[in-house]
């Protein structure tokens, strides 16, 4: 990961670089309360992690 300037942001990402460059936390609870769910998979980063490591 590195670094980059909003400007750099904005040609790598376009239209995308105002979502990823924003502090966003987020959190299942609500979609746990009111649906009943809870994730049974992978986390995220070990998922990312074993997508990377494969050939």
């Amino acid at each position: 990961m590195t670094s980059v300037s909003a400007d750099e942001a904005g040609a790598h990402f376009g239209w995308l670089a105002a979502f990823v460059s924003k502090d966003m936390s987020a959190s299942s609870a609500l979609t746990r309360e009111r649906l009943g769910w809870n994730p049974d998979g992978p986390t995220l980063h070990a998922d990312i992690r074993a997508m990377t490591a494969k050939p």
